[in-house]
């Protein structure tokens, strides 16, 4: 485009070529203003997908895994392991059971929900779970810390076992399945992961893979 001499006015074709230089140069700016702004999306994208993914992890990291065991058992001799002939009936009241804590036997006909219970439950509704294959854990709370109480509830599976006190219990904690028991001094017998092995979700027992949940709630339920 030619210079328009001083003082004179820009001929109609200078004003057009004006312009139009004018409206590119805007449009020019323009396209790198919005491709600015797309690479600053892009990266912001980039940099939440990155932000999501660690968070995801992090959380995967840091959330204790639950163990896991075998449904049914292969028939394994675990040391120290005693075994019952209980009967199985449904009934209503108090019932007085020939093992400590029960191992089977008469029950009431509500079972109890598996869980983590913080107190004592009541008997007659545990031993309807073990009917259904869940393994009951019990522990003197007079003789387990908070600390041993949490590497108890560390080893347990997160369905059918119900963790809760029991009241002169003959050990600091003792596991009851459906006609099978198990005594331990300490927490972190290695015995305690053999016996839910070997006899959580057994087959051998009046009604397997019956509910554990939808019933009843005892006292102190956490989890």
């Amino acid at each position: 485009m030619s210079a328009t001499p001083p003082g004179r006015k820009p001929t109609v074709k200078q004003q057009r070529a004006a312009e139009r230089e004018r409206k590119l140069e805007e449009f020019r700016k323009r396209e790198a203003r919005m491709k600015r702004n797309r690479r600053i999306a892009i990266w912001g994208s980039v940099a939440a997908g990155v932000a999501i993914v660690a968070l995801v992890v992090g959380s995967i990291a840091l959330t204790p895994q639950r163990p896991s065991y075998t449904a049914g058992g292969t028939g394994a001799d675990i040391e120290g392991v005693e075994t019952f002939d209980n009967s199985s009936a449904h009934v209503e009241g108090v019932v007085d059971y020939p093992q400590n804590p029960p191992a089977g036997g008469e029950h009431n006909p509500a079972w109890l929900n598996c869980g983590v219970y913080e107190q004592p439950v009541p008997n007659e509704n545990a031993v309807h779970s073990l009917e259904h294959g869940a393994i009951w854990v019990t522990y003197d709370p007079d003789a387990l810390s908070d600390d041993d109480v949490s590497t108890l509830r560390s080893v347990l599976p997160g369905t059918y076992v119900i963790l809760s006190p029991f009241e002169g219990l003959p050990a600091p904690v003792v596991l009851s399945g459906w006609n099978v028991q198990l005594q331990v001094d300490e927490a972190d017998d290695p015995r305690i992961a053999d016996f839910l092995e070997e006899y959580w979700q057994s087959q051998d027992v009046p009604e397997p893979g019956a509910l554990c949940t939808g019933a009843i709630d005892g006292p102190g339920k956490v989890a």
